[in-house]
């Protein structure tokens, strides 16, 4: 298997810590970049030396700190860059290579290590790369030497995963959302997804392992409940510490803005210790209870739908909304509202309120509300 060879090589001499570059610290408008020099030096000196950026990011000058803070500053073999193709920024096959070209110009560099598609997902972006043929084209520069690994970071569901990873055997390793908190969370399904790779024997790289920092902040009878165990370590340390323990994960992203949040990182890396049994419980307990907010009742036995004259999927709009509310999250289930939206359904906003639905709800719902309540989460903006 393709990533059996990958998993021997890789697993060897990555990084657990990955520096994203996503969150960089900002001296008013623009990146502090001496900050971000001296960040990086603080991670490199610890041995550990792999950077991940966009094209997108930062509008663009995430790209050119990699420049700043890493080709002008250090031999290019000391380090690994990682950077991705924007399927929403490409129309034709040429883009392909104007926006790599541009890339390459920005960091500084001539090749880089790991090279991404750019949230490949159900539809929209996942079609844009089929299209414009990404896949064979990220392999040719490989064998250019442009591209030392081909991958892909993935937004979309299990089932679409599946059918990537048997249509493109020549992926080298896949980039996923992962943390204790969207484990089972039903729009992002981390564990599902981290499942299909762990059985395929695929490297992974875990983005948004604390969250976009939701899971560094927590209420302080929760983080009362990890201090109680391990005083000296953070919220943001079990966080990392829960996909560290995991089997088959290769590097794990952690969007830094300050020197603090590096130092914290770094602490729970140098000498990483796996969650033991008692603490991987206590972790479970701490997101049980995390999570234990109040949601809609809808039990999407979809009876509502079928007399809908607006053709609403009312049940996966609720979905989208108890999401949101368990998981202090827009961006996903936004994501997937619009998914189902573009499939056919009506929006929460065009309810007419003509209760059929309600008249055959078996739990009772006050869907009319629920609805508008819905609408102002989902439909805005």
């Amino acid at each position: 298997m393709k990533g059996e060879s990958c998993v021997s090589i890789e697993l060897n001499r990555m990084p657990k810590l990955g520096f994203g570059l996503m969150r960089l610290p900002m001296a008013g408008d623009s990146i502090d970049s001496e900050q971000v020099c001296r960040m990086v030096d603080m991670y490199m000196n610890t041995g550990m030396n792999y950077f991940d950026t966009a094209y997108v990011y930062h509008g663009g000058h995430s790209e050119e700190m990699v420049k700043v803070a890493l080709a002008d500053r250090y031999p290019r073999e000391s380090y690994m860059v990682a950077t991705k193709l924007p399927a929403w920024q490409l129309s034709t096959l040429d883009d392909r290579d104007r926006i790599f070209n541009e890339q390459l110009a920005r960091c500084g560099i001539d090749y880089f290590d790991f090279y991404l598609l750019h949230s490949v997902e159900d539809g929209g972006n996942g079609e844009t790369y089929e299209r414009l043929d990404c896949y064979n084209w990220g392999m040719a520069k490989k064998a250019e030497g442009k591209i030392r690994h081909f991958g892909f970071s993935f937004h979309g569901s299990p089932a679409y995963l599946e059918q990537i990873l048997d249509a493109h055997p020549e992926v080298e390793f896949v980039q996923i959302q992962l943390n204790y908190a969207d484990w089972k969370n039903p729009v992002v399904r981390s564990g599902e997804l981290y499942e299909i790779l762990h059985r395929r024997n695929i490297p992974m790289i875990i983005m948004e392992p604390v969250k976009g920092g939701t899971l560094a902040s927590l209420k302080p009878e929760l983080e009362a409940r990890y201090r109680a165990v391990r005083p000296n370590d953070s919220p943001a340390a079990w966080a990392l510490r829960f996909v560290g323990s995991l089997p088959g994960v290769m590097t794990i992203l952690s969007g830094m803005s300050s020197d603090a949040q590096m130092q914290d990182n770094i602490g729970t890396f140098t000498h990483f210790e796996p969650l033991s049994d008692g603490e991987r419980a206590l972790v479970d307990e701490v997101c049980r209870i995390m999570l234990d907010v109040p949601q809609i009742g809808c039990t999407a036995c979809r009876y509502c739908t079928d007399g809908c004259p607006m053709h609403i999927a009312i049940p996966d709009v609720f979905r989208a909304v108890n999401t949101m509310k368990l998981y202090g999250d827009e961006f996903r289930p936004k994501n997937f509202y619009n998914g189902i939206v573009n499939s056919g359904s009506g929006r929460a906003g065009d309810c007419i309120g003509c209760g059929q639905c309600e008249s055959v709800c078996p739990q009772h719902l006050e869907i009319i509300s629920l609805l508008q309540e819905a609408s102002g989460l989902l439909d805005k903006g």
